[in-house]
């Protein structure tokens, strides 16, 4: 309490305070002590008030206080960024869940202590972002989250005794369930449903129906499927299912549009066009290629056409060759007979005694011919028989016509006039010369593959870009778009640099000086010391003697006013104090009276 009282009050006026009068909360010798102290209670109450109101004034006119508070200010903003890039970056768990599957995480992760909060429409759970990985591993192991569709792990607790038609319900529903999982591993697949048609077998092959599938996929904001893609799910989902053709697949998006798109009204499917352009693509680059270092980038431009035969025809055929020299035929089989028929002359009929005679006398010549029984005979016919048969010329050929044949290419080449610039450095357009036309259409031809057989056609034409004129030619240098631009900057800068200037003298500048305000003028200190000469130049040297004098009389009487200044304020001080609160006042000089014992 002395010490606290002591401080309040300026050493200086410890000699003003010895003839201070008491004020008006000092009790008097007819006042009774519970009133003496009732009104000192009052006194040291006002006095406090009295103080923090004076206080609040000072911080009023104190003008470095909206410094203080700019710094108190900056000082929180930096501690609360701080603490907010201390703070876990939460970030995506899973998405979309069911209740079910919500709140089984939910209930994990309050297990594993692991804080989470939901998103701002509370369709998804996030953790801090270097546990996301870890939970989602750790929530597999557990089996979380149950997707909605089923697998084959739905045959896995089959009933006894489970009917036909339950186990091949089951079969189908564990089948479109493997589908949609395996189509949701696509990275730009969200979710996918697969409903199967699959009719019931048949032993009749005319009433054998084929099956169809029906798939809707619900792709994440801000991506779509390719033709690769879209053409890859659906052969997926026709080879999974026994005698399902390709264009018994359909796919649907989330909008309700046909991915899978039908052959066009011209016969031809999205693949035969993708490959037609990528016929005319390849060509054109390849003629691009060639071209671009003849010219430069961008001043030779050329189109293609392609006609492409996506027919596919087999035809088999024999051709037999005429006869040539059978000589030198070859033979294949040969078959020669020869039959001799014979006449006998004697006795013939039946045995007995008629027919047996005596031999007649020969009739016939002597060399004739004698039988097995000594009988000459004659003979009557003789027949040869002869038959070759030799092999014929055959030729038997298989064509088979693969799809996709160029039929017919036809290019356009358009070459821009070539720039030449002079000795003055004017640049001027010219055409490009006949030879070196020539030159560029053999080029072509043979970046092409040009073929005359089947009707190529090339076509090359010089004329100028229009995007290489220069419009500004004939305008003044001070006009031209870079001249303009380059004024357009520095008028930029310029007014970002009158605007800060502009703040600064303005707003800055008198803040600084209200809050650092220069210090009081002491007319003293403008004075020189006492030992230091004044000069004072075009003046005598008895003149500057007396000067000098007169100044240090001058210094001397400032010195005596400023202390008696000093001595006013400081009572005024002690008297203000008193009047305040006369118990630290009167505890103060108790105190004095004290030491000095």
């Amino acid at each position: 309490m002395d010490s606290s009282a002591n401080s309040l009050i300026n050493p200086d006026a410890r000699m003003g305070l010895a003839g201070a009068q008491p004020g008006a909360g000092t009790a008097g010798p007819g006042q009774s002590g519970a009133a003496a102290d009732l009104g000192g209670l009052g006194s040291t109450l006002g006095g406090n008030f009295g103080q923090r109101l004076s206080g609040l004034a000072q911080m009023r006119g104190n003008p470095r206080a909206p410094l203080i508070f700019a710094v108190a200010l900056l000082v929180a903003i930096v501690a609360g960024l701080f603490l907010w890039s201390r703070a876990p970056d939460y970030k995506v768990l899973y998405s979309n869940l069911s209740d079910r599957d919500g709140g089984a995480i939910i209930t994990a992760l309050q297990q594993a202590n692991i804080p989470y909060k939901f998103s701002e429409a509370g369709g998804a759970i996030l953790v801090p972002a270097e546990q996301v990985h870890e939970m989602r591993l750790r929530l597999a192991s557990l089996g979380l989250p149950k997707s909605g569709s089923v697998g084959f792990e739905l045959m896995d607790n089959q009933k006894f005794g489970i009917s036909q038609f339950a186990e091949q319900i089951n079969y189908q529903r564990s089948l479109e369930g493997e589908l949609e999982r395996t189509i949701q591993s696509i990275s730009t697949v969200k979710s996918a449903r697969v409903h199967l048609a699959i009719p019931k077998p048949s032993v009749f092959v005319r009433d054998k129906e084929a099956p169809s599938a029906s798939v809707l996929v619900n792709l994440y904001p801000g991506r779509a499927l390719d033709e690769g893609q879209v053409l890859a799910i659906t052969h997926m989902v026709a080879s999974a299912v026994p005698d399902m053709p390709v264009k018994g697949v359909t796919i649907l998006d989330q909008d309700g549009n046909l991915l899978t798109q039908p052959s066009t009204g011209s016969g031809l499917d999205a693949s035969q066009l993708k490959y037609r352009q990528q016929i005319e693509r390849s060509t054109q680059q390849r003629i691009d290629a060639i071209l671009a270092p003849l010219f430069g980038s961008g001043n030779a431009h050329s189109q293609v056409s392609a006609d492409i035969d996506f027919s596919h025809s087999e035809q088999t055929s024999e051709n037999y060759g005429p006869n040539g020299n059978p000589q030198q035929a070859a033979i294949r089989s040969q078959q020669s007979s020869t039959a001799t028929e014979l006449a006998q002359a004697g006795a013939s009929g039946v045995p007995g005694a008629l027919s047996n005679q005596p031999p007649q006398p020969a009739s016939a010549p002597i060399n004739a011919p004698v039988g097995a029984s000594g009988v000459t005979t004659t003979p009557v016919s003789d027949r040869k028989d002869s038959t070759t048969n030799y092999e014929l010329d055959k030729t038997v050929r298989h064509l088979e016509q693969p799809m996709g044949g160029i039929k017919r290419l036809s290019v356009a080449v358009v070459v821009n006039y070539l720039r030449v610039v002079d000795a003055k450095g004017h640049a001027t357009m010219q055409p490009v010369t006949a030879d070196k036309l020539a030159q560029v259409n053999q080029l072509v031809k043979d970046a092409m593959g040009f073929d005359a057989a089947r009707g190529d056609s090339v076509n090359v034409v010089n004329s100028p870009f229009t995007a290489d004129l220069d419009p500004n030619a004939d305008v003044p240098w001070w006009r031209t778009p870079d001249m303009i631009a380059l004024a357009k900057q520095i008028a930029t800068y310029l007014g970002i640099g009158a605007v800060a200037l502009f703040l600064y003298f303005v707003m800055v500048k008198p803040a600084l000086r209200r809050a650092f305000p220069p210090p009081e003028p002491v007319a003293a200190a403008a004075l020189p010391s006492p030992d230091e000469p004044v000069l004072l130049d075009g003046i005598p040297a008895a003149e500057r003697e007396g000067a000098v004098v007169e100044l240090e009389a001058d210094n001397e009487k400032l010195a005596l006013e400023h202390a008696r200044h000093k001595y006013e304020r400081n009572l005024e001080f002690a008297r203000s104090i008193a009047r305040q609160d006369p118990k630290i006042v009167a505890t103060v000089v108790k105190n004095w009276v004290s030491d000095e014992r």
